[in-house]
C-alpha cells in the first residue's frame, strides 16, 4: 500500500463521514486524474430518494463533467468500500484505470469479494483492483454506523 494511496483514501474517507452525518450508509469516494483530485462524493441515497446515489456514481458524474468527456482515461477512483455491481458496472463503462478500495463487501462487493465485474475476462476493459487500504478506517465507519442502527 504505499502512501499517496493513503492520502487519497483519507479523503474518500471525509466524504464517508459526510455520509455518516446526514445518516446516510458512509461510503465516500474521490476520482483522481493526473494527481489532482476531480470528484468528490458521498452517498445520498435518502437524500436525493434515489437508489443509484451512490458516492461512486455520483463522483463519475462529476469527473466526466470535469474532463468533459464520458471516459475517465487515467483516472485512478478511491472508494471507502469495495464498489457494488452498479458502480463496478459504470466504472468500466467510464474505463477508469483503477479502482482503490478500503473495506471488502462480503455481500454485494463486485471487485472480488461475490462477483468479479471489474476483471471480468468476456468485458472489453478490465481495471487494475487495489484492495485494503485503510480498510480498518473505512470498515470501522460502517460498523459504528450500523450498530447505531440496531440500538434505535
Amino acid at each position: 500500500m504505499s502512501k499517496i494511496d493513503e492520502i487519497y483514501m483519507s479523503e474518500a474517507v471525509k466524504e464517508a463521514k459526510k455520509a455518516f452525518d446526514d445518516d446516510e450508509v458512509p461510503v465516500g469516494a474521490v476520482i483522481v486524474h493526473e494527481r489532482k483530485i476531480i470528484a468528490r462524493a458521498h452517498n445520498q441515497i435518502r437524500r436525493l430518494k434515489d437508489p443509484t446515489a451512490h458516492a461512486e456514481m455520483i463522483a463519475i458524474t462529476q469527473a466526466a463533467s470535469h474532463l468533459k468527456c464520458e471516459r475517465l482515461l487515467n483516472c485512478d477512483v478511491y472508494a471507502t468500500i469495495e464498489p457494488c455491481s452498479m458502480c463496478a458496472g459504470a466504472l468500466i463503462l467510464a474505463k477508469v484505470k483503477r479502482i482503490v478500495f478500503g473495506a471488502k463487501d462480503p455481500k454485494t462487493g463486485a471487485c472480488g469479494s461475490v462477483f468479479n465485474i471489474a476483471s471480468g475476462k468476456k468485458l472489453n476493459h478490465n481495471i487494475k483492483i487495489t484492495k485494503g487500504v485503510l480498510a480498518a478506517e473505512c470498515g470501522g465507519l460502517l460498523t459504528e454506523f450500523f450498530k447505531s442502527k440496531r440500538k434505535k
